[in-house]
């Protein structure tokens, strides 16, 4: 599987695209949704993963509804700690709320890698101070991910990727 990442938007958002064969799922479609476009090229688009839904990680999205064989994956729409599978991706939806209340990591087990958007940045997790963000839910959070193998590659909505050893050993919040 491999992950591309492109940076959208006035804010600077990650957008993930996986690609495996002739599929595509994308993470967090924040905006200038012809450069997604450009980037997936001919690859068969199956699904959306959202980790939240502020307008710069989401901006694209309405682009994607337009094909009913799109399948979207937001809090409202999965379960907590559940696997689910999409062409032939399969990852687990963890709730991390803590940024927002709607935040959702999706964790490909085994790939060995999780798209955190705003909870947990390399050296730094997100803002809690936002409409919905708590800090005493970014707390139980941190707890909850710091129970995962240290190994997993972070991909976080915005700046550089990262990985829970590091994040364990110099993140100041874990």
């Amino acid at each position: 599987m491999k992950v591309k990442q492109i940076i959208t938007g006035t804010l600077d958002e990650n957008c993930y695209l996986l690609f495996q064969d002739d599929v595509c799922l994308v993470v967090d479609p924040g905006d200038e949704y012809n450069k997604i476009k450009e980037a997936i090229g001919t690859k068969k688009v199956v699904g959306v993963l959202i980790t939240h839904a502020h307008f710069d990680h989401i901006g694209a999205l309405r682009n994607f509804l337009t094909k009913k064989s799109i399948k979207v994956f937001k809090k409202s729409n999965v379960e907590d700690g559940k696997t689910y599978e999409v062409g032939p991706f399969q990852f687990e939806a963890l709730y991390t709320p803590g940024h927002s209340s709607d935040s959702v990591s999706y964790y490909f087990k085994e790939e060995n890698f999780m798209f955190t958007g705003d909870f947990i940045f390399k050296d730094t997790v997100g803002r809690v101070d936002l409409p919905t963000g708590s800090e005493k839910d970014m707390q139980q959070s941190i707890a909850r991910i710091k129970q995962i193998e240290e190994d997993v590659t972070l991909y976080p909505g915005h700046g550089e990727i990262t990985s829970l050893a590091l994040e364990k050993k110099n993140n100041f919040y874990f």
